[in-house]
Formats: structure tokens, sequence, C-alpha cells
């Protein structure tokens, strides 16, 4: 069965997220070292929570794996990944894995 992992980046009165970055740099270095083992990359970046609402996420990317054993070989690759979110943003990532369903 697929699994996702979601990285959820929360709007914070004093957090910071510079978009640019985030979508050349550091998900170049996903790619770099994580990609040979993800299906599929997803990233939104927060525009609305709702009519006249603003968004509550900054962004959130989304990775999908063929399956568990994917997902695990990506995530022992991940350190240099990890290590470039103080490079962009001042947030503690929120993190979501599951079994995709639909």
């Amino acid at each position: 069965m697929s699994v996702s992992l979601q990285v959820i980046y929360p709007v914070g009165a004093e957090s910071t997220f510079d978009h640019e970055y985030y979508a050349t740099t550091h998900m170049a270095l996903v790619q770099e070292h994580m990609g040979p083992h993800i299906a599929q990359t997803l990233v939104t970046k927060g525009k609305a929570g709702g009519p006249k609402v603003p968004p509550a996420f900054h962004a959130i990317a989304t990775m999908v794996f063929a399956d568990a054993d994917a997902m695990k070989a990506a995530m022992a690759l991940a350190g240099p990944v990890m290590a470039d979110i103080p490079n962009f943003t001042n947030i503690e990532p929120q993190i979501l894995i599951g079994d995709v369903v639909a």
C-alpha cells in the first residue's frame, strides 16, 4: 500500500517562511537525497483558509512512497534535508504519515 508523508508548516504570530528558497533550493535537496525513493511529490503554498480567511499554513509538502519500506529508505537519507530547514523558516514543521486511501 502507498504511504504518504506530509510536512506541514503552520502560520504563527512570529513565523517566517521563504517560499522561493523552499521551492528552488530545499526541494532540490529533497530530490537529490530522497528522490529515488519517492513516487510523487506535491507542494502546496498556502493562499487562504476559506473565503476572506487567511491561510493557516505557509506550505504543505506531500511525498508519496510505494510502500513503508520506500519511505523508511528515504528517511534514512534525509539528514541534509532536515538540516536545511532553518535556512527557510523558523517553524518546527508538523508531520503526518498515513496510508494513501484514495
